[in-house]
């Protein structure tokens, strides 16, 4: 992590909502979300998040040497999105704790704002972290 990263960054996001992004895709072979309304859904939205938040740090990281891990979402989910919509992801850094990363996080489709809360990030070394995940999916199985 590069001295340069300090509290307040802001960064801006824009993604055009596709049908592929709303909840029938969430997961298809789930019969439940087969039958619910094409708008985005939840879990694509906290991907918007946390490609917005990586696309703000990746400058300040000696990336891809050093990348940052999701740990932890609190966020509301309080309007519809359907396809077609621009929604313009909007995060702001708060804080840096060692190697945690603390953001604010906000959308909007154009329309309504869709979500707000936080977001935590962990900058690891990413060999050491695979190493760790391969030695782990030996033990699973």
């Amino acid at each position: 992590m590069k001295s340069t990263l300090q509290p307040g960054l802001n960064y801006e996001f824009k993604f055009t909502v596709p049908e592929n992004k709303t909840v029938p895709f969430l997961y298809p072979e789930a019969e439940e979300f087969q039958a619910m309304p094409k708008v985005l859904a939840t879990g694509f939205m906290v991907g918007l998040f946390e490609l917005a938040c990586i696309k703000a740090i990746n400058p300040y990281l000696d990336w891809p040497k050093e990348q940052t891990v999701g740990t932890d979402v609190k966020l509301s989910h309080i309007a519809a999105t359907p396809p077609g919509l621009t929604v313009i992801v909007k995060i702001r850094l708060e804080k840096i704790e060692g190697k945690k990363l603390l953001f604010y996080v906000e959308a909007h489709d154009g329309i309504d704002q869709i979500s707000a809360g936080t977001h935590e990030r962990f900058i690891i070394d990413a060999a050491k972290f695979n190493e760790k995940v391969k030695k782990k999916a030996k033990i699973e199985s």
